[in-house]
Order: structure tokens, then C-alpha cells, then sequence
């Protein structure tokens, strides 16, 4: 069975999507099964840019105050 996406980490669905990635390119399955990885894929993909944004969102950065004291401020980020 497999795991949900939604349930795994980011590295979990990196190591799923790139061994979904070498599985297809080496043309050892059947169509339907090549699509329904594909598919998987797709989703894996899509939550590991979520991931990524998130993070990228909650990310601070570490400043220096006028009176000598340390702070930190979440740095926004632009695409």
C-alpha cells in the first residue's frame, strides 16, 4: 500500500518522486502503469513545491537591534 502524500515529508516524496521518475524512463512498465505513476508523480511534485513554499515562508533572519540586541524577523520572500 501506498503512503499518503499529503502524510509524507519532503524528503519521502522526493525519494518516491525520483525513484517514480527512473522507473518510468526505463520503459519496464506496462501504459497503464506508466500513466497511473506519472500521475502519482505529478502529485508528489506538487507537494514538494508546497513544501518548498512553505518553508521559504517561515524562514527568519537574524538581526542586529540599534541597542546591540539580537532579534529575528521572518524575511518575506518575492517570486
Amino acid at each position: 500500500m501506498t503512503k499518503d502524500i499529503e502524510e509524507m515529508s519532503f524528503e519521502e516524496a522526493m525519494r518516491e518522486l525520483e525513484q517514480t521518475i527512473r522507473t518510468i524512463d526505463s520503459g519496464s512498465e506496462g501504459l497503464d502503469s506508466a500513466i497511473s505513476a506519472f500521475e502519482r508523480g505529478t502529485k508528489l511534485r506538487l507537494h514538494c513545491q508546497k513544501k518548498l513554499s512553505d518553508a521559504k515562508l517561515r524562514i527568519e533572519k537574524i538581526i542586529k537591534l540599534s541597542d546591540g540586541n539580537i532579534s529575528t524577523e521572518v524575511v518575506s520572500f518575492k517570486d
